[in-house]
């Protein structure tokens, strides 16, 4: 187990130090597992309903994240995936209610109901005015069965919102809590894991998925779900949780929700949106109006990677409630308005006299064909090669840039010379492959369609002298040389053997052969260069003993179009 804590035993005390630490508008009540608003008392005497919420820990930024201006006057944590005690409860209870009462909170788990109700049955014999209401939101689970009932969730971040707001207003303890019971009846939600997450006190995790398996349907104290099943495009698995939703909720076309793209921990932002965009999709599909949505790490277990979806029904006075003010550390600060997706088109480059098609010349696009199909053989191997020295996407922006030239081969114009298309290859590979991979083999082709376009023939010898002036714009831009651990280890021995070898009459196919071994030489020389540039220079002496997979890839290119241009 790999966590950055200090001791099993303090992660709770430890983990509120540092949120109340940070956000000058909470305190710690004594004892370190409670935290509440600063102003408590303040409020309290203005007669504002209290709300206080909580349970077990390892569910952050809830709920500690939610205790502050519009929203939660206290959360009660406990030890992680555990119920706080009742005399924590209690503690909060006293701690920040006034003559208006309090409103709990409490997601729909045994133990969080047992302590929760039995502090509110003492609170309310001390003549504290309490009332506790329940919120179950997960569709996963029959609303009848043999179960404990249906489990709280992320849902319940929206009934701190619309409670707080209330609560806010001024609004009497009976209404608050009419308003947040009408809110939970009125929110769906379910989500999926791709991994399972670790308790800090037990060590391992909680379930086992192996590789392309997914849970379907779980809680968010690292139990296993409902179902287990093989992983989805993002669209389907969306679609999915979203039918269940809606069904559940028996929502129809024209009704409006809010909907809630909640992270359970391990899921990074570009996933949520892609996430998020398939749920705005899929809802306008249904014709069902997504007034508000949200996405980001709402309330979580743990480190899990997976996502879990909330739609909550509205109207106009629930839309002003989620639209109120509030202030805590966790609340986005975005509206949760949303708008279509604005794309401009981007400015176009001047375009020539229109040409002939790239069919006019057999042999280009023969040997283009060729490097395009072994980029995308070679994705896998490339990717693992990366992995080991690098970043680990060389293989993928390599094969991205190989399928968008695939894709866009018909459209390229040979003009008088093959220039023009390598001119059109190299503005293809700078819009779609990023890293240093695209624009270094975008101006290696820039350079060589400057090459021949200047010299105006076509000869193999004019081809080498283009190969050649490509690696030096290559080494210009990039600064490496022979001996850094790049691909220029692989490229500048290849276009000199080619030179060479032309240069002595040799035909253009042993001419080709020569490059390919010198460029395949140049790649296993790699391995035993100590990096100075490129991606391997990060790593140091752990890249010794593997190839440099940018030299590989030249290699592996190479190759493939002396194969393709044998005759």
């Amino acid at each position: 187990m790999k966590k950055l804590i200090n001791d099993v035993s303090t992660v709770v005390p430890d983990m509120l130090d540092g949120l109340v630490a940070l956000n000058p508008h909470l305190s710690l009540l004594q004892g370190g597992t409670i935290v509440v608003r600063a102003d408590a008392e303040a409020v309290a005497a203005r007669g504002e309903v209290a709300l206080i919420s909580g349970g077990g820990s390892g569910h952050e930024p809830a709920h500690g994240g939610y205790v502050g201006s519009g929203m939660l006057s206290a959360a009660v944590a406990g030890e992680v995936f555990t119920s706080p005690s009742t005399d924590a409860v209690l503690d909060a209870i006293r701690a920040v209610t006034g003559p208006a009462g309090a409103l709990l909170i409490v997601k729909n788990y045994t133990g969080d109901r047992f302590n929760f109700g039995l502090a509110a049955e003492i609170a309310r014999a001390e003549g504290i005015p309490v009332e506790m209401m329940i919120v179950a939101d997960d569709v996963a689970l029959s609303a009848s069965g043999d179960h404990a009932g249906r489990r709280g969730l992320a849902g319940t971040v929206l009934v701190h919102k619309i409670a707080g707001a209330a609560a806010a207003r001024g609004l009497p303890l009976t209404e608050v809590a009419r308003i947040a019971r009408e809110a939970a009846a009125s929110l769906g939600t379910m989500g999926v894991a791709l991994t399972p997450c670790t308790v800090p006190a037990a060590g391992k995790p909680g379930f086992e998925l192996a590789d392309g398996e997914i849970e379907w349907g779980l809680g968010i104290h690292g139990e296993p779900g409902v179902a287990r099943g093989a992983l989805e495009p993002a669209d389907a698995i969306v679609g999915k949780l979203l039918t269940k939703i809606v069904d559940d909720l028996a929502l129809q076309a024209g009704e409006r929700v809010a909907l809630l793209v909640n992270n359970l921990g391990g899921t990074p932002s570009s996933e949520l949106n892609v996430v998020a965009g398939a749920a705005l999709r899929e809802l306008d599909r249904r014709g069902i109006e997504v007034a508000r949505a949200w996405a980001g790490t709402f309330l979580s277990a743990l480190e899990m990677a997976g996502v879990s979806l909330t739609l909550l029904r509205v109207d106009d006075d629930r839309l002003n409630l989620l639209d109120a003010a509030a202030q805590t550390s966790a609340w986005p600060a975005l509206s949760g308005r949303i708008a279509p997706v604005a794309v401009r088109a981007a400015p176009s480059a001047p375009q020539g006299a229109s040409g002939a098609t790239l069919a006019r010349d057999a042999t280009l696009r023969r040997a283009i064909e060729a490097v395009c199909e072994c980029l995308l053989a070679a994705e896998p191997t490339l990717t693992e090669l990366d992995q080991r020295v690098g970043d680990g996407d060389l293989g993928i922006s390599l094969a991205r840039g190989a399928r968008a030239v695939q894709l866009e081969l018909d459209s390229y114009a040979s003009e008088t010379t093959p220039g023009a298309v390598l001119r059109a290859i190299s503005a293809t590979v700078r819009r779609v492959v990023g890293g240093t991979s695209g624009p270094l083999y975008a101006v290696m082709l820039l350079r060589a369609a400057v090459a021949l376009e200047q010299s105006g023939e076509t000869t193999a010898r004019q081809w080498a002298a283009a190969f050649s002036a490509g690696v030096d714009g290559l080494m210009e831009l990039g600064g490496a040389r022979p001996g850094d651990r790049t691909m220029v280890d692989a490229l500048k021995p290849a276009a000199e053997a080619l030179h060479d070898a032309l240069a002595q009459a040799a035909s253009t196919d042993a001419a080709l052969q020569a490059a390919v071994a010198a460029a395949t030489d140049g790649a296993l020389r790699t391995a035993s260069m100590h990096p100075r540039r490129g991606r391997s220079s990060y790593v140091g002496e752990r890249a010794l003993g593997h190839v440099d997979p940018g030299a590989q890839a030249v290699a592996l290119w190479l190759a493939a179009i002396r194969d393709a241009l044998a005759t």
